[in-house]
């Protein structure tokens, strides 16, 4: 009689962790494609990530999602880095290749485009779009929203010289600019993407009304149940449509759960049923 292998092991690590919903994307992705593997979510302080991550795989864990506040720092763990990480100055999935290194990549604005475009249809080819903060988040999804060529890109951020910094170091990718909250009057946009934390805060970026106008398109990286304050104030000056983001979670997952197991998941089912469990 054979004994099954014992399941292939996966997590998420983060600080906090508790809320996380990739556990549940995981498992539905693996019953899904039928794949032999479990999905756990793994709280490390900062000053523990480097030894978590240690531990995780030589006791043969073989990949590992990253999410707050750990996807810059964990770079420094990882025997090596793919384009997408090295270009996003930070990490979001590991993953143990065949001869036991350790690779960094970040899957996060491969998913941000997949949901924007395939998801919700929305073209971002020669329109102006905004993306608000200029860090780990925003660097994460800045090259793939230029891949996809717009109008123009604008950073804005409460520091400045965090924007302009960000918008040179990204220049040669497309037309990047970047600049305070202050300096937005006067400007509207096809899409804003807040790429802030102050969703989490329940707060708001300080943003003039008429940044936004009546086909203007909304989207918060952060997702919750329902609205978020960014989308709730979208929504109440006049924004056309608004969106939170699940659907970039799921697909950043997918992409992460293709890299390790070598399978696509088909992401509408699953974005279908969390959306059921989160109305928005």
């Amino acid at each position: 009689m054979s004994i099954m292998p014992a399941p292939d092991r996966y997590a998420v690590i983060g600080h906090p962790i508790a809320h996380s919903r990739s556990p549940q994307i995981h498992t539905l992705f693996a019953q899904q494609t039928h794949q032999h593997m479990t999905y756990g979510a793994i709280d490390v302080a900062p000053e523990d990530l480097a030894l978590c991550v240690r531990e995780f795989f030589d006791a043969g864990g073989r990949g590992l999602n990253v999410t707050v506040p750990h996807k810059e720092t964990v770079l420094a763990s990882s025997g090596s880095l793919s384009e997408r990480a090295r270009i996003a100055g930070a990490a979001n999935t590991i993953l143990k290749q065949a001869d036991g290194q350790l690779l960094a990549d970040n899957t996060d604005g491969a998913g941000l485009v997949r949901d924007l475009t395939h998801n919700l249809r929305v073209t971002v080819n020669a329109r102006r779009v905004l993306l608000l903060g200029a860090g780990g988040a925003a660097r994460g999804v800045l090259a793939p929203l230029l891949g996809l060529m717009p109008r123009e890109l604008v950073i804005a951020n409460r520091g400045v010289d965090r924007a302009l910094a960000l918008a040179k170091a990204f220049a040669a990718l497309g037309p990047v600019s970047g600049t305070g909250f202050a300096g937005l009057d006067g400007a509207c946009f096809d899409l804003i993407v807040n790429a802030t934390a102050a969703s989490l805060h329940s707060q708001l970026p300080p943003l003039p009304p008429g940044v936004l106008g009546p086909t203007t398109i909304c989207y918060d990286l952060v997702y919750s149940n329902g609205d978020t304050c960014f989308t709730r104030w979208a929504r109440e000056h006049g924004a056309a449509q608004t969106h939170i983001g699940l659907g970039m979670l799921v697909e950043q997952a997918a992409e992460s759960f293709y890299l390790w197991r070598g399978v696509r998941p088909d992401t509408a089912p699953v974005l279908s049923l969390l959306r059921q469990q989160s109305p928005h």
